[in-house]
């Protein structure tokens, strides 16, 4: 047995892949639009896994865009029907949340660790961020700052 991916639904795609690919750093691997089935599943790999991704077809994230019925309306995704959290390793999470806030991301639980932080996709998915190795020395405004919402 071996991972393949984790499944998200999201319900706007374009402010999905401006999340996890424009402000997260990850990278479209692959799409898929079934006309039939009214669905758009884009896989997406973080940089460090994008050759092994192509290659192999994992680890990926897939977010599943259901298209908006006859009257357009989208499906709101409630009560972990849409997911629990995703969790990625970076190489300085100072900079990488630093990154995300000058995006306009919330920090939601800051690494005032130096080795642990959450934040939330537009859909409400919580994205667990690891320091790679040892924990980075703790450091300000992340030592102070509390967090804000849920995670």
């Amino acid at each position: 047995m071996r991972y393949l991916h984790t499944m998200v639904r999201v319900r706007d795609i374009d402010e999905s892949l401006d999340f996890y690919c424009s402000k997260l750093g990850l990278v479209e691997i692959r799409r898929r639009e079934d006309e039939a089935g009214r669905y758009t599943l884009v896989f997406l790999a973080a940089p460090e896994d994008e050759t092994r991704s192509r290659a192999e077809r994992a680890p990926e994230v897939e977010l599943t865009y259901n298209w908006p019925d006859a009257d357009g309306r989208t499906e709101e995704y409630t009560g972990g029907r849409n997911f629990g959290h995703l969790a990625y390793v970076v190489d300085n999470i100072y900079e990488t949340c630093q990154r995300l806030m000058d995006g306009g991301v919330t920090i939601n639980r800051p690494p005032r660790d130096g080795y642990m932080a959450f934040v939330r996709s537009p859909d409400g998915i919580s994205v667990e961020l690891l320091q790679k190795g040892k924990p980075l020395p703790k450091a300000e405004p992340w030592a102070s700052m509390p967090n804000t919402g849920a995670w």
